[in-house]
């Protein structure tokens, strides 16, 4: 999957972030193992904890379709400064990525970096840790 396009697709799906409270638009695009593209946008709450991240919503749409192998996930907003994925978004990549799962992280203009999952999770704690 071409970078760009995927990032396209992160962007356009941040127009449907319901973000009432932050005003900070996210959306996010991941790319499975089996060339499938699902997306995410935040959805936020009056009960601020029950808010999900876009990365999130993506992954557990990818999911709750079969899909768990996640090769690539773009993530982006309306800052100007590139947008990381969460503490707990990262945890929720690394249990369907690996160490080579590739994150993009991009600003509002399209302009991006990429990282492995390892790079930004590193000694990530994963299922193998409970064998």
């Amino acid at each position: 999957m071409e970078k760009n396009t995927l990032i396209e697709k992160a962007m356009e799906a941040k127009k449907n972030a319901y973000v009432p409270y932050s005003n900070f638009r996210v959306g996010a695009a991941v790319y499975t193992g089996n060339g499938k593209v699902y997306t995410g946008c935040n959805v936020e709450n009056a009960s601020y904890g029950a808010a999900i991240c876009a990365e999130r919503t993506a992954v557990v749409k990818a999911v709750s379709d079969g899909e768990t192998a996640l090769k690539a996930i773009a993530i982006t907003s309306d800052s100007e400064d590139y947008t990381f994925p969460c503490g707990i978004c990262r945890q929720v990549i690394a249990e369907f990525g690996n160490d080579e799962t590739r994150v993009i992280c991009s600003n509002k203009d399209g302009k991006y970096r990429e990282y492995t999952l390892k790079d930004i999770l590193p000694h990530a704690f994963t299922k193998k840790d409970l064998l």
